[in-house]
């Protein structure tokens, strides 16, 4: 089996919807409407300071994504990338899709001279965090929500 990670296409709007509105359940979430097409239109807008993202495909078909955004950070002259969305359908999860798409992030971050790429999770999300703990750096920081 061939993993192909590729940037978002136009194209791609229904399949991509699939992942995402997967990942946002499994999350115990939803979104408006107008939030899904704002976010599409986002993801293929190339604005320097929006998101981007790729699809993973197996064999052909789209079985992941991964959506980040470059950002300006106080202690470095250079962006930070921020992978906020990650995920892959849960029947090809292990076959190393969410590596693959991590790595492009990694890869596209390297290119723009940032010094690292950082994502937060759940803390009970056990099967990503065996992933995460073998590829990236547990942080000390713990995050807090204040809503407006």
């Amino acid at each position: 089996m061939t993993i192909i990670i590729r940037p978002i296409e136009k194209a791609d709007e229904p399949e991509w919807r699939r992942l995402w509105t997967a990942y946002l359940t499994f999350y115990e979430t939803s979104v408006a409407e107008d939030v899904y097409q704002t976010t599409f239109k986002r993801l293929l807008s190339g604005g320097e300071h929006e998101y981007r993202g790729f699809l993973a495909e197996l064999d052909g078909k789209p079985v992941g994504l991964a959506h980040y955004l470059f950002h300006r950070h106080c202690w470095t002259i250079a962006d930070t990338c921020y992978l906020q969305d990650l995920y892959a359908d849960p029947d090809i999860r292990g076959q190393g899709i969410g590596r693959a798409l991590i790595e492009a992030v990694h890869v596209e971050a390297t290119k723009v001279g940032s010094q690292y790429v950082y994502w937060t999770t759940a803390h009970d999300n056990e099967t990503a965090r065996k992933l995460y703990d073998r590829i990236g750096e547990l942080t000390p920081f713990i995050e807090y929500l204040k809503m407006v």
